[in-house]
């Protein structure tokens, strides 16, 4: 190993899709990774969203990822009790996977998307990306092996290769360096980054149990997720099997001291509400921070950081993995741009551009929820437990607020589909405000920097799988001459597929927002909106250019 195209360190979910995508689009790349290749991940994951599930389906995993997991008829539901065995508060449905494409009656139901969430632990999630990835011809994955020393330049990197098992050092030189290295990355101090942001914002005792009997002591249905309310613990219960793996958050109370300090196995009992003779098996425990923590800088020349590398916050609305896969789409198709010969090394400027200033978005609503939730954990009434209509008035009080809280994570709308791009280098704007959102609301919009809005193709099928690869030019009036665009795009070398949707889709079920007035709308490789008019721009040259990073935002000329 000598060189390198381009050099991923880390081998979990956004790193492994990172290289994915970037081998879809051409690219070679190589993954160091500091594990063997069968070694299972910690059980830290849960929550799969729908815009990553889009992601899997257009590289063809989001049927072996939805297949994966819990059993098919598993609720995914969220259930908020007195404790794991205890009475019921609240539950928020969520369909099992074998109901997920008929189900219309869950807060997460009826999506204007091809791919609903999906709940999976990463520890089964993890392994088909890796295998998917080593069927790659253009992925070279490099196992027991760490980054132990990282040289920065213009047009280039150089790193220590540590092989774990022998100790030999290797030195590789690479076109572009990405660290998707966790929380601890040695890209990110390499890139002169520094988290800023709220270092501590609660404590969390995690413990990954096997326990074969617990799921035949629950007085109702189960479910995915189980949430403890009661005056002396708080916690969660996740099904990780459906069987007898179950992975246990112990939420501590302020002043309570270390984690150590705090007994483990009674603080699991009292979740779960079993008493002393309850025989579970300790598989594993990690005791974490909840923090919200942000870099300094997401690239310093021609590295790069992504996922925990880049941003930690409060784990709510499962958004830790799925931002951070988000990040890596971003990055791919802007490095594969480049690479491919059709876009400058300017485009990739967008990629900090646009996705610190989203991240910043993202982690603020996790925040906020983790507030109110630890606001509510803080206030639970000792009558919860009690027998009688006094208890079931408590019991109906605290299950309404504890629904209305968490809905809006477990079924987080706005996370998935609301996040836009308002300060980006390769987006034209037009002036029009982007539509607000909210951790479980948003309205689909085509303003451009927000997401291209999905539609059901008459076929049954999906806009997105009838899009490009690269640049698709939406077309809603066949009328209308694009032979400006269509030439610009070939003049620049820029991939680019023109998709008339008014004699493709069934109109009736078009959405407002993708029938704005505006007859034409360009969406990136993201699905994101670039541009839109109701003609071809004055300038179509200049858009071409604005789009693939080769002109400034007042060089364009745009008609809408």
């Amino acid at each position: 190993m000598t060189d390198a195209n381009v050099l991923i360190v880390g081998a979990g979910p956004v790193g492994l899709t990172l290289a994915i995508d970037l081998a879809w689009r051409g690219i070679d790349v190589t993954v160091v990774e500091t594990r063997a290749p069968a070694a299972p991940p910690e059980p830290k994951c849960n929550h799969v969203a729908a815009r990553t599930m889009e992601i899997f389906r257009r590289l063809g995993l989001a049927d072996k990822v939805r297949n994966a997991g819990l059993p098919a008829d598993y609720p995914h539901d969220v259930s908020y009790r007195t404790s794991f065995t205890g009475q019921e508060l609240t539950r928020i449905k969520i369909p099992c996977r074998r109901d997920r494409f008929t189900a219309r009656d869950g807060p997460d139901c009826n999506w204007p998307t091809p791919e609903p969430p999906h709940r999976i632990n990463q520890i089964f999630l993890e392994p088909i990306l890796f295998a998917h990835a080593a069927a790659q011809p253009r992925i070279r994955i490099v196992n027991r092996t760490s980054v132990d020393n990282v040289v920065i330049e213009d047009t280039g990197a150089r790193v220590d290769l540590r092989d774990l098992d022998t100790g030999t050092i290797t030195s590789l030189e690479c076109r572009f360096l990405i660290g998707c290295d966790g929380a601890r990355s040695i890209v990110r101090k390499a890139i002169g980054a520094e988290f800023e942001g709220d270092a501590v914002i609660q404590r969390v005792q995690s413990t990954y149990i096997s326990a074969p009997g617990l799921i035949d002591l629950q007085r109702c249905e189960r479910a995915w997720g189980t949430g403890a309310i009661n005056p002396r613990r708080s916690g969660m219960v996740y099904a990780i099997d459906g069987r007898e793996r179950w992975l246990v958050h112990n939420y501590m109370k302020p002043g309570e001291g270390d984690f150590e300090d705090v007994d483990r196995d009674a603080s699991l009992r009292t979740i779960l509400g079993v008493d002393a003779d309850f025989k579970y098996e300790m598989l594993s425990k990690e005791d974490w921070y909840g923090r919200r923590l942000i870099a300094s800088r997401f690239r310093h020349r021609c590295a790069f950081i992504a996922g925990d590398a880049a941003h930690i916050w409060v784990p709510y609305a499962g958004y830790g993995m799925n931002a951070g896969i988000a990040d890596a789409m971003n990055l791919s198709w802007l490095l594969a741009a480049h690479l491919n010969g059709w876009a400058p090394a300017a485009i990739l400027d967008a990629y900090e551009a646009e996705r610190l200033p989203i991240t910043s978005q993202v982690s603020k609503f996790a925040m906020s929820h983790a507030e109110a939730e630890i606001r509510r954990r803080g206030a639970v009434p000792a009558e919860i437990e009690e027998e009688g209509p006094d208890g079931d008035v408590v019991r109906a009080a605290v299950g309404r607020l504890t629904y209305e809280i968490n809905v809006q994570q477990y079924a987080a709308a706005g996370l998935n589909f609301g996040s836009y791009y308002d300060r980006s280098p390769i987006i034209a704007y037009d002036g029009a405000v982007h539509p607000a959102y909210t951790m479980n609301s948003y309205t689909p919009s085509t303003v451009p920097g927000c997401r291209t809005p999905h539609v059901a193709m008459a076929d049954g099928g999906s806009l997105y799988d009838a899009m490009g690869p690269e640049f698709t030019l939406l077309r809603l009036d066949a009328a209308i001459d694009v032979t400006s665009l269509v030439a610009a795009a070939e003049r620049r070398g820029v991939p680019l597929r023109v998709l008339d949707l008014q004699s493709q889709s069934d109109l009736q079920n078009k959405s407002a927002a993708i029938d704005d007035g505006s007859a034409l709308i360009l969406s990136r490789p993201d699905q994101v909106v670039a541009w839109r008019g109701k003609h071809p721009p004055v300038d179509s040259l200049a858009l071409i250019d604005r789009a693939r990073g080769a002109a400034s935002q007042s060089a364009i000329g745009i008609a809408p």
